[in-house]
């Protein structure tokens, strides 16, 4: 059976499945499932908890063999399997399959998983896990479903929330879910009334917006210089080394470049991103840069960055964080004229240092 992260609750009071499937790449919130499936699962008895990583050459008969096995100090116990691919395998999908045929004990099976895929979804192994089980999905809370979700939470607290504070704290916390979860927590312990202003927010909430490479790099690809920007001062202000910064952005312009060569050389963009390996959810942004930028501006990123490194080495006097500045502004903006991702002429590729 189906069961969205907001209903897991509601459906562990009236019982304890013998096998659960949390998925998905919002860790807060499958650590959140698979906590309450853990302290059910003590509840009912299961005292004992074996760990079982599909990494490398993981042999799927420890499956089998943890479920024959008898513990020595519990009744019942919890194994959980960490798939963090999100796909078995073949050899994975049968042993599944035979852990559910043969499967006679009280023990409690959790499965967690990374994102699992549509085509997936559709395959024996999952269906068999979907009779046998409840199966967990956890999506993204994005932009648009980030103020119903603090609401919710907030009302899990016991406090309601004025809409101007409401915005003002979606602002604060930038979509960081533990951020979020944090702050809902201090306003709990802070709050004088059960209605939240925005002069509550102000007073009780840092601003937790993430200044991390990731997240700079993300809105840099995508276009978005304010929040780009914003991060960059954050990581200057923070102490963040210059070098580690021009590493971040780097190594996205020597990925933008290699796809273009491919995308020039006759490949599709989709073949390119494959061959690249770009994730799924980070395609959006790569192919917004791609369409922003020729090769000859990917060219002009290239000796930007490595005007920044000689600056950083102390071969060029020029400010460092002057050189990043200029280099992630043009990265944001467009240059040299915009990029076609779907067809091109095939150019000497250069390294850079």
């Amino acid at each position: 059976m189906r069961l969205r992260p907001e209903q897991l609750n509601k459906n562990l009071e009236q019982q304890l499945h013998s096998l659960y499937l949390v998925s998905g790449d919002e860790d807060l919130l499958v650590q959140e499932a698979c906590s309450a499936i853990r302290a059910k699962a003590r509840e009912q008895g299961c005292s004992e908890r074996e760990v079982l990583r599909v990494e490398g050459k993981f042999d799927w008969n420890n499956l089998l063999g943890s479920a024959a096995e008898m513990s020595l100090f519990a009744e019942r116990k919890l194994i959980e399997l960490h798939i963090p691919s999100g796909k078995p395998g073949a050899e994975g999908s049968k042993a599944l399959q035979a852990y559910l045929a043969n499967s006679g004990s009280d023990n409690i099976l959790l499965i967690i998983a990374g994102k699992i895929d549509k085509q997936s979804t559709n395959s024996k192994w999952f269906k068999a896990l979907d009779q046998a089980g409840a199966i967990i999905q956890v999506w993204p809370v994005d932009a648009r479903q980030l103020p119903r979700w603090l609401q919710q939470r907030l009302q899990q607290v016991g406090l309601s929330i004025e809409a101007e504070a409401l915005q003002m704290l979606c602002e604060r916390v930038e979509g960081n879910l533990l951020a979020a979860v944090q702050e809902v927590e201090k306003l709990r312990l802070l709050a004088e009334n059960d209605t939240l202003t925005s002069a509550d927010i102000q007073a009780a909430v840092t601003d937790n917006a993430r200044y991390n490479l990731f997240d700079l790099v993300d809105h840099a690809l995508n276009g978005n210089a304010t929040d780009a920007f914003r991060m960059f001062y954050g990581l200057r202000g923070e102490g963040t080394e210059s070098a580690v910064v021009l590493w971040a952005l780097a190594r996205e312009i020597r990925m933008l470049y290699q796809i273009r060569l491919s995308i020039d050389s006759g490949n599709s963009a989709a073949q390119a991103l494959q061959a690249a390996r770009v994730w799924d959810k980070r395609q959006p942004l790569v192919n917004a840069s791609l369409q922003r930028h020729g090769r000859a501006a990917i060219e002009q990123l290239m000796q930007q960055a490595e005007t920044a490194d000689r600056c950083i080495k102390g071969l060029q006097a020029d400010s460092p964080w002057d050189a990043l500045s200029l280099l992630l502004l043009n990265l944001c903006t467009t240059i040299g004229g915009t990029g076609n991702i779907n067809k091109g002429t095939p150019h000497n590729r250069r390294q850079l240092a």
